[in-house]
């Protein structure tokens, strides 16, 4: 109760004779309201201000005072401001027993008087009462500056707008307008403008129309809304826009219109010189199109092709969204996954000998491989899997998987080649590619489920120019075509989708075409079907050839011998990811190396740069505030030479963060975590 926003209220007490100044103090006090005593009038004015709560002063100290400057102090208080006086007297507060207190009442206003002696609940009573008053007064001055600041908005807004103010009162038809409103009629700040100015300038042909618009807000209440032209007093014309909303009294009668004007003669200039642009370019296109139909049918295949190319660009743009959302879930999955297989692994070799927990053990490894393959399978629809691409032989490759694809589609399917002499390299991943071919053949067989036949081709083709999807150069085709049910235009829209399937529960995954379209984007090429219902499929995997032969690489890439062990290493472990820091530690731990973690680049850099000496230095590449390619080359700076391993689940790093660095896939094994700190070690 005795403070106001920001800043404590203070109560003033003047009683310079015996103890009345104390004793108003100590029962201001007890009753929770502080109290200051001032010596004297002069002493009171100075101290008067907006923060004080109220006055109490006795009779006595003002019965032979000046009140002249206490007097011209309450006449300028604010409009908000009534100060509350408590007057302690000897005789009461009325005229017939004192009549000092008549003159005290027109020179202080806002008095009460309290008769001494008195009870201290009075006392206190009324200093609650002058309290509260003065405190309504705190909360009007809060509602007046509010107003304020309303309205110097409100004006702020409308010069910002270049908007006109403007209020008429209807039974008057007293029209009131900001100088701005006066400007967009053509008039200036002194000039008269009444309603019948406003009238008058309205240009003729539209005059009826804002008599309507007018009649009909008043009848109904709707918003009144009209742009009209108006008629300026030097004769020229100009477009306005009036808008305006209808107040009505407690009786329901409409009383006046407040609302706002603008010039809006460049926007309708603009409107009828875009108008008469449009008019033209209509006649234009009337007139291509009159040529285009006169012309030959090479015109409408033209059209039909461009739909067709359109089409393909939105498809190739939704499955680019799908994309990136399923390859964040995947790698974080995958992240999850890492911690999963990396303490699964470890409790495996803690419960050797134990038949039953090794049986369970093996089961959840099991179900958190099948996890980590479906991840590779969302990964290869993002474009994001690990691919190991080099110059690859397609016509080797699929002679090789015969047997498995034979065995893969049944005796109830004829498997028949078409596999030319001669044909280029392709640059792929040949195990993504097997597994690319493998799904082809295993959703042909189950579109014939009474048997039919199945052809695997390949075919060399230069692209001589290049689309919206696929880039012209050379390519080798692989491509799959089965006798099956084929597939209707809806469904083979979503053929790619990933989770799409039209196979019953339990029979496939959904992922096994996503998987390929996102290897063939993956490797600079393309993935096509074709089908139509009743006369089977075609799946077309194209690959760009690859520059020199499949031996020559094979020779290049013949792979360096890894040692078998490698001896205790200090290893400087770095992941922002608690559970998977505690597993790879756990499994560097159990493969006999010293492990320091570090969960950010920069608590790693403060370890590095400490004077510690590690021996490697594992740090994962996705991190917040310094990714590991960032931290790896700062490590560097401090320690040349240092090996660093970079764990990451995405399988292409940014343009930008090319390091030398050992790179290990996740989710990894223990297994390929010593065989990559062996390579790491080895340089």
């Amino acid at each position: 109760m005795a403070n106001i926003p920001d800043q404590p209220v203070v109560n003033l007490i003047l009683a310079p004779s015996g103890r009345d100044a104390q004793i108003a103090a100590s029962l201001l006090e007890e009753a929770g309201v502080s109290g200051q005593a001032v010596a004297d009038l002069p002493s009171l004015l100075r101290q008067l201000d907006e923060v004080t709560g109220f006055v109490v002063v006795t009779e006595e100290a003002l019965r032979s005072a000046d009140l002249k400057p206490l007097s011209e102090w309450i006449k300028q208080q604010p409009s908000w401001s009534d100060m509350p006086f408590i007057v302690l007297t000897q005789r009461g507060g009325g005229p017939e027993r004192n009549p000092a207190a008549a003159r005290l009442s027109e020179v202080l206003g806002n008095v009460s008087f309290l008769e001494r002696p008195f009870h201290a609940t009075t006392f206190i009573s009324v200093a609650h009462t002058a309290m509260r008053g003065r405190r309504r007064q705190y909360e009007a001055r809060a509602r007046m500056e509010a107003l304020r600041e309303g309205e110097r908005q409100l004006q702020t807004a409308l010069e910002a707008g270049s908007l006109g103010a403007w209020e008429l009162a209807l039974g008057s038809r007293i029209l009131t307008t900001s100088t701005m409103c006066r400007a967009i009629f053509g008039r200036g700040q002194d000039d008269p403008f009444t309603y019948e100015h406003l009238l008058s300038s309205i240009y003729p042909d539209d005059f009826q129309r804002m008599q309507g618009a007018l009649a009909a807000t008043i009848e109904t209440g709707v918003d009144f809304a009209i742009e009209c032209r108006t008629l300026w007093p030097d004769g020229s014309i100009r477009w306005v826009e009036l808008r305006a909303q209808l107040y009505r009294n407690r009786a329901g009668e409409a009383v006046k219109m407040v609302g706002v004007s603008a010039d809006i003669t460049e926007r309708r200039n603009t409107q009828a010189q875009q108008q008469k642009m449009n008019e033209v370019l209509e006649e234009r296109v009337a007139a291509r199109t009159a040529e285009l139909e006169a012309a030959h049918a090479a015109v409408l295949a033209e059209v039909a092709q461009r739909e067709r190319a359109e089409e393909q660009l939105r498809q190739s743009q939704k499955l680019e969204a799908i994309g990136k959302l399923t390859g964040g879930v995947a790698h974080d999955f995958n992240n999850l996954l890492m911690a999963v297989l990396g303490n699964l692994e470890l409790l495996r070799k803690a419960v050797a000998g134990n038949e039953r927990m090794l049986r369970l053990v093996d089961g959840a490894l099991q179900g958190a491989r099948r996890g980590a393959s479906l991840t590779q399978r969302l990964l290869a629809f993002a474009r994001r899997q690990d691919l190991q691409v080099k110059p690859v032989d397609l016509r080797k490759l699929v002679m090789d998987m015969e047997d498995l694809l034979r065995r893969s589609v049944g005796q109830m399917i004829v498997l028949d080649r078409e596999l030319p002499d001669n044909l280029p390299p392709v640059l792929a991943d040949p195990n993504q590619v097997e597994l690319a071919l493998l799904n082809l053949a295993v959703n042909a067989r189950d579109a014939m489920p009474e048997g039919g036949s199945l052809k695997i081709a390949l075919a060399a083709n230069l692209l001589k120019e290049g689309s919206a999807d696929l880039a012209a150069g050379h390519y080798v085709t692989l491509s799959v075509t089965d006798s099956g049910t084929g597939m209707n235009a809806e469904t083979l829209a979503k053929a790619v989708e990933p989770f799409f399937s039209t196979k019953e529960l339990g029979r496939g995954t959904g992922l096994g075409l996503s998987m390929i379209h996102g290897l063939a984007l993956q490797l600079g090429g393309r993935f096509t079907l074709r089908s139509t219902p009743g006369a089977g499929t075609t799946a077309e995997l194209w690959i760009p050839v690859a520059n020199g032969t499949a031996a020559e690489v094979e020779e290049k890439e013949r792979p360096i011998g890894i040692a078998s062990n490698t001896a205790s290493k200090r290893v400087l472990l770095v992941d922002d990811d608690v559970l998977i820091a505690m597993s790879s530690a756990d499994m560097l731990l159990d493969l006999g190396h010293e492990v320091v973690e570090a969960h950010s680049g920069a608590e790693a850099l403060e370890l590095l740069g400490s004077g510690e000496q590690f021996d490697l230095l594992i740090t994962d590449f996705s991190m917040p505030g310094m990714n590991g390619v960032e931290l790896a080359r700062v490590a560097r700076q401090l320690h040349p030479g240092l090996p660093v391993l970079m764990a990451t689940g995405y399988a292409d790093l940014p343009s930008d963060a090319q390091i030398d660095a050992v790179r290990l896939g996740k989710p990894f094994t223990q297994h390929q975590l010593a065989t990559e700190i062996s390579n790491a070690l080895q340089g």
